[in-house]
């Protein structure tokens, strides 16, 4: 049993060595980044400072652009990276604008198709209470079930006031 436990144990200590397998470079706003993956094509070789499985060299480290000795050289470099991301932010915003402009019509569309559904309930609406404005108006007699299932029909008072809903739902939907 004993074994078990320092075999587990060795197997704890030896874990965080897998995390050598890191890259580490410095972007163009020079700041460090740390990443499993490799650093994107436009970050110049330079500014690599620790590739994934490699221990990094003793004279490789790069200083971060606010030095002063690293200045004339950051000054030299920093206007290529950013010629070479204009262009992309160029792309970027065009994406960004064809985005918004199919969201936006998307938008649309969603609330045409919920108006035009709007506009088939009420038509639905004004339908039936015309249909029923008209019974009621031929002065049948109109009978209704109540809440416990027993058949009644309506007297003179209740058929006004039914009368006077339905022809409200006509001014309302019927537009």
């Amino acid at each position: 049993m004993k074994f078990a436990h320092w075999l587990v144990l060795g197997w704890v200590c030896l874990l965080p060595l897998t995390a050598s397998a890191q890259w580490q470079w410095i972007d163009k706003n020079g700041k460090k980044v740390f990443s499993d993956q490799a650093p994107p094509p436009d970050v110049p070789e330079k500014n690599i400072l620790r590739r994934a499985g490699m221990p990094p060299s003793r004279g490789a480290t790069v200083t971060a652009p606010a030095d002063s000795e690293a200045a004339p050289e950051a000054a030299a470099a920093a206007p290529k990276p950013r010629e070479a991301a204009a262009p992309k932010a160029a792309g970027v915003d065009k994406e960004l604008e064809e985005k918004a402009k199919k969201a936006q019509a998307e938008e649309k569309a969603k609330q045409a198709a919920e108006a035009e559904k709007n506009a088939k309930a009420r038509a639905e609406n004004c339908d039936r209470a015309r249909q029923a404005k008209a019974t009621f108006d031929s002065g049948i007699r109109v009978a209704r079930v109540n809440a416990s299932g027993e058949r009644e029909i309506l007297d003179d008072s209740a058929r006004a006031a039914e009368q006077k809903r339905l022809q409200s739902i006509i001014q309302s939907d019927c537009k």
